[in-house]
């Protein structure tokens, strides 16, 4: 029997990406790295600086997936609950945390450390953390949910801690099928039946738009070489057979 898939999810925190006045840059970088280690991103949410919203979603989130990665809130000011909601969706308390206060001490005075600052060593109870170099402000993981900062520079930098932290496993093998300029439309309830006949594998149709024209992309993906093989020649049969039909009626010409 096949191992379970390692899953993980992300959830981003903020208002300001919600806005649009910031855009997000760590859901791309935290991908890369799950994709690298084989473990499957299922779910990205991006909630506001709230913490019953953060509450929900991170329950939610840890409970499902093998991993939960959150960005975002963990800095001196009011709005930042991070830390905060994360304590409450475990049940735990959260207060100065020593070793989150000698971190920053590596970077500030000791009378330069004031309440603002000493809020980003709140640290809920029996959290592990994670260093950042830059800032000295740490991130922290409690169980299988890693709290990172939001700044992509610091949020790179604490994910470089994480890894060695992360179970792996051989990365998901993919075939990408040109299927040229034929529209979905014509090929969609094919795809269908092949996918349903070919089950261990996923199977995703992707139109583009390049300077030659609009073009479709179908991309099998699974653990198994074999399964995704045998699905990939699925399709370039069934597209072989459309191609043969279209020199009939142009395939191009349909909506």
């Amino acid at each position: 029997m096949a191992a379970s898939p390692i899953t993980a999810a992300v959830l981003v925190i903020g208002d300001e990406i919600l806005s649009g006045s910031i855009r997000d840059r760590n859901i791309g970088v935290i991908a890369d790295l799950l994709v690298e280690l084989g473990i499957d991103l299922r779910e990205v949410r991006i909630v506001r600086d709230e913490q019953d919203d953060i509450v929900s979603a991170v329950n939610a989130l840890r409970r499902r997936y093998s991993y939960l990665f959150t960005t975002g809130g963990l800095g001196p000011t009011h709005d930042d609950v991070t830390a905060d909601s994360i304590a409450a969706a475990f049940g735990v308390g959260i207060d100065i945390d020593d070793r989150a206060r000698s971190m920053l001490l590596e970077r500030h005075k000791p009378d330069q450390l004031n309440a603002a600052r000493l809020r980003m060593a709140r640290v809920p109870a029996g959290a592990d953390l994670i260093a950042a170099p830059t800032t000295k402000a740490p991130g922290f993981r409690l169980e299988n949910v890693f709290v990172m900062a939001g700044i992509p520079e610091i949020m790179v930098a604490m994910l470089e801690q994480v890894r060695p932290l992360l179970k792996s496993s051989a990365p998901p093998l993919s075939r990408t099928v040109d299927a040229d300029r034929i529209p979905e439309g014509v090929y969609a309830d094919l795809l269908r039946k092949i996918a349903m006949t070919h089950g261990s594998v996923t199977i995703g149709s992707y139109p583009s738009m390049t300077r030659e024209g609009f073009r479709n992309s179908i991309v099998v993906r699974g653990r198994d070489a074999g399964s995704v093989d045998a699905a990939a020649a699925a399709v370039e049969t069934m597209l072989v057979t459309l191609r043969d039909d279209g020199s009939r009626s142009p395939l191009a010409a349909k909506a």
